[in-house]
């Protein structure tokens, strides 16, 4: 659970953060008649920097605080600095002497830099530097308004006591009321029978959530706040009760429990895990979750995170020491790690592992990579260093993966890089551009993946090494490049081999542009054509280890490219002309496009003989057709609130679409957006996908006020579908409610995952978030964020210090 408060924390320390007052006085407060007003001036008190005070002193400022830029207004005084500010007194009637003993009555105003207190009746003793108030007393500090019927207080010295006061954090729209409020000095104070809460705070009526607490200790200088007799009611009924509650004061972390979390899904059954967070020192802090799942048995989740002078890192460490269904222990590892080493060496290992193959269907909310059947493991070791006009990476890594094959199709492993040790360098002479590339990898498998037909290991060694000459004017660019692409290789399969590959380029084009007026708006109207002419030999390499190289995806980016290979151990035999264009329409006031609409088309000279893998693959197709498919790309946000996106891969020699994706959403305002997207690759896959956040029933004047003006409650329905057209199934899933209350929000989301053809992992999660407090249960906002284009949070996440029940 979070602070019993952080804000109650505020609310009651705010007075103690300066022994003073805390900013500059502001002008008199108008009276009520002109005469008043005449009187009021007339008499006002002022007691300059001369004036006796006691003897406490304040904490001098830390003189190791950093600078910090200078955002906002300059802040308050402290210290020696606080005891010359003069205090300013003005009411209708004021009376007495203003070096012993003054009373003010009527509309009583009291400043002192920053401290105003307000009050029907206030005697000022000077001497005793002591203020005491009756009457509708209003006190403002810092962000916090205080109202009771009677204080005393000692300002200097911040000593004293206010009975029966009701408090609220204007910046939170949070507040409470305690029986009695001690101050016990500078940062220090008591309050009896306290509570707090973000609702609406009526006479007779109880919140919606509230905490309550016999007793809580304040202590600004340790920041630390206990809490004695907490108890957290929703609803009306008791939610958690804890004998004494230690909370921070501030964002600063402090070792304790946090809310417990609970999931529930079909593999595994219900979840509940309850996360302790240890504040090791101010560079190292760990969480130590101990959880419980119903099916599976007892099991731990561990975070621990180092921040040093010269290395940093994560460790994450999930067991299950006795997995009732798998009979067997299970558990996962991902350590993330970077170094500076000496001489500039930088270097960085993301480690991960798991226990078995299953992982990834049975926890598939820990899943630790994005592909997650393959797991990599990567050591690197970096020097960069530069000169006057060029720069360069010397490097040596190591990569390794663990693939999760299951009982599904298989995975291909990718090859293991043990070692990678390469050096890189470029930079620029006047209008010449030139670069180099040079590395050596050994190249293994693991012992599964080598009984694979046609996958063997061996090492290779390769240079790349280009010069352009770059020349662009206004409206016009011409780029002619001549690269070398050398790999020589000693495969365990084949043996040696070698080759060297040169490619000659020239990329070209224009840029037009002129004044246009369109849907109400001043727009720039661009046309940019552009031309890629691209030369390189056929070298046979049909014979050649292939440990890196596949045929890239065809799309706008790769079209304009040399090579039609990834990697380095194929190159594609070309003499073809790549020609298109582009254009947009800019809003002039804005700088956004408004309108994009492109098209591009490939001819080849000669036929591609040149393949990423051998004949009878997918990708072991030579390229014959003269003419490439078509790509057609189209994207506008003309409409206001709706946006439109297109893009199709069109076949001239079938003359039907290959492959498309069109996507719309409409968002016409917060917590609204729906959206669409169509894919279809011909012969492999159709799916349609929706996605939403909606308000079912909405109550305007809650779902605009993040404090909650009114508990009355708006519904908002959010999800997303993946539908597969191909096999008449759906294969994702998330379906949820969200409930804004104004001051809690309820969330409840649905979210199911395929892990096969035939399966699917199905789990629940709910949420309780108390706005100003905390949230209790699992966390579906990643889960949301992450499925849900366009998907807006109905509170800002704050950051939360940690409570601890002692």
């Amino acid at each position: 659970m979070r602070s019993l408060s952080l804000a109650l924390a505020a609310a009651l320390c705010a007075w103690g953060a300066g022994a003073g007052a805390q900013a500059p006085a502001s002008p008199e407060r108008a009276a009520s008649s002109p005469a008043a007003s005449v009187a009021a001036s007339a008499s006002a008190l002022a007691v300059s920097a001369s004036a006796p005070v006691p003897s406490a002193s304040a904490p001098r400022p830390s003189a190791s605080l950093p600078l910090m830029p200078a955002t906002r207004l300059q802040g308050p005084p402290r210290g020696e600095a606080a005891r010359a500010l003069p205090i300013v007194l003005q009411a209708r009637v004021l009376r007495g002497q203003p070096e012993l003993e003054t009373v003010a009555e009527g509309d009583v105003e009291f400043r002192r830099g920053g401290l105003v207190i307000r009050a029907d009746r206030l005697a000022y003793d000077m001497p005793e530097d002591l203020a005491q108030a009756k009457g509708h007393v209003h006190i403002e500090r810092e962000g916090v308004v205080y109202r009771g019927p009677e204080l005393q207080l000692k300002v200097q010295r911040f000593e004293g006591f206010f009975l029966e006061p009701s408090f609220e954090l204007l910046n939170l729209g949070a507040g409470g009321r305690a029986d009695r409020v001690d101050f016990l000095g500078p940062g220090r104070s008591r309050a009896v029978n306290a509570s707090y809460t973000s609702c609406p705070r009526e006479e007779g009526i109880e919140p919606d959530w509230v905490i309550r607490a016999d007793r809580v200790h304040l202590d600004l200088e340790a920041n630390e706040g206990i809490a004695e007799g907490a108890v957290l009611r929703f609803l009306g009924a008791p939610l958690i009760a804890l004998p004494t509650l230690s909370f921070p004061l501030s964002d600063a972390r402090k070792s304790g429990w946090l809310p417990p979390t609970f999931n529930t899904d079909n593999r595994s059954g219900v979840e509940l895990s309850v996360p302790y967070y240890w504040n090791i020192a101010p560079n190292r802090d760990a969480t130590i979750a101990p959880r419980v799942i119903t099916r599976r048995g007892f099991g731990v989740e561990a975070e621990f995170r180092y921040l040093e002078p010269h290395h940093s890192g994560e460790l994450r460490v999930d067991a299950l020491p006795d997995d009732r269904l798998a009979e067997t222990a299970r558990g996962s590892v991902h350590w993330q790690h970077e170094s500076g080493l000496p001489y500039g060496i930088r270097a960085r290992a993301d480690l991960m592992r798991v226990s078995d193959e299953d992982w990834w269907k049975d926890f598939p909310n820990r899943g630790l990579s994005i592909a997650p059947r393959l797991l990599p493991s990567r050591v690197a070791f970096e020097r960069p260093f530069g000169w006057t006009g060029g720069g360069g990476l010397a490097y040596a890594r190591v990569a390794q993966w663990q693939v999760l094959q299951g009982t599904d199709e298989a995975v291909v492993s990718p090859y293991e890089r043990q070692p990678q040790v390469g050096l890189r360098l470029g930079g620029r002479q006047g209008s010449w551009v030139w670069a180099l590339e040079s590395e050596y990898n050994r190249f293994t498998l693991p012992a599964a993946e080598l009984a694979r037909a046609g996958r063997s290991g061996g090492d290779r060694a390769h240079a790349l090494v280009s010069i352009a000459y770059g020349e662009r004017e206004p409206g016009l660019w011409l780029v002619p490049r001549l690269s070398l692409n050398a790999a020589a290789y000693d495969s365990e399969a084949s043996g040696r081999a070698r080759r060297t590959i040169p490619t000659f380029s020239v990329d070209a084009g224009l840029e037009f542009e002129r004044a246009e007026t369109a849907f109400g708006r001043a727009l720039r109207q661009t046309l940019e054509p552009r031309l890629l002419y691209v030369n390189t030999p056929t070298r046979a390499q049909r014979d050649l280890p292939n440990f890196d190289a596949a045929a890239k995806d065809f799309n706008f980016a790769s079209i304009y490219s040399e090579n039609a290979f990834s990697g380095i151990d194929r190159v594609s035999d070309a003499h073809q002309l790549t020609a298109g264009v582009t254009t947009r329409l800019v809003d002039e006031a804005t700088g956004g496009e408004a309108l994009r609409l492109g098209i591009v088309q490939r001819y080849l000279f000669r036929p591609q003989q040149v393949t990423a893998q051998p004949d009878g693959t997918p990708d072991g197709e030579a390229m014959t057709q003269r003419f490439s498919d078509v790509l057609l790309l189209g994207s506008t946000n003309a409409l206001p609130n709706w946006t439109f996106d297109a893009t199709v891969q069109y076949s001239a020699e079938i003359q039907r679409s290959v492959r498309s994706i069109l996507g719309m959403r409409y968002s016409p305002g917060r917590f609204r957006t729906v959206g669409t997207t169509y894919r279809f690759a011909r012969g492999l896959s159709e799916q349609i996908e929706l996605g939403w956040q909606w308000p079912i029933v909405e109550r305007p004047a809650v779902a605009a006020n993040a404090s909650g003006s009114g508990c009355g409650g708006s519904w908002y329905g959010v999800g997303r579908v993946n539908y597969s057209l191909k096999d008449s199934r759906v294969t994702d899933s998330v379906l949820g409610l969200e409930y804004d209350a104004g001051c809690w929000i309820a969330r409840v989301v649905a979210e199911r995952l395929s892990t096969g053809r035939s399966q699917a992992t199905t789990r629940l999660q709910v949420q309780l978030e108390l706005v100003g407090l905390s949230r209790i249960g699992s966390n579906p906002l990643r889960v949301l964020k992450d499925n849900i284009p366009g998907y807006q949070l109905l509170r800002e996440e704050r950051a939360s210090p940690v409570a601890s029940p002692e």
